[in-house]
This record gives C-alpha cells, sequence and structure tokens, in this order.
C-alpha cells in the first residue's frame, strides 16, 4: 500500500505533468489550423495524466479518510 507522503509526491509529479500536458494543448489550439492532424495525438497526451491524476487524488482520499 502506498504512504501517504509517496502517494502526495506522485500527486505533484501528475499535476506538473497535466499542467504540462495543458499548455501543449493550448498551444496547438491557437496554431490552428496549422497542425490540425496532431490534434488526437495531443489530446490523448493530456488525457493520460489528467485521469491519473484523478485516479491519485481519489485514492489520497480514500487513505487520509
Amino acid at each position: 500500500m502506498d504512504t501517504l507522503e509517496t502517494l502526495k509526491a506522485e500527486i505533484k509529479k501528475l499535476s506538473s505533468l497535466a499542467v504540462q500536458t495543458e499548455m501543449d494543448l493550448h498551444d496547438l489550439s491557437e496554431e490552428l489550423p496549422t497542425d490540425w492532424q496532431r490534434i488526437p495525438e495531443v489530446a490523448q497526451r493530456t488525457f493520460q495524466p489528467h485521469q491519473s491524476l484523478a485516479a491519485a487524488k481519489q485514492k489520497l482520499s480514500a487513505l487520509s479518510g
């Protein structure tokens, strides 16, 4: 089982990654219609850290009681 500190560190890392991928998606949106073909790839790269972050936060909430 994860310790609270380990989980908090994971959340911090995932949060940072989520923010970076949000910026990548934002940058792509500003460049449209150029590179529109990259939308699915960048969206998937954005989705994954957010999904992992939500799961980690839910796990932290369950462990914290």
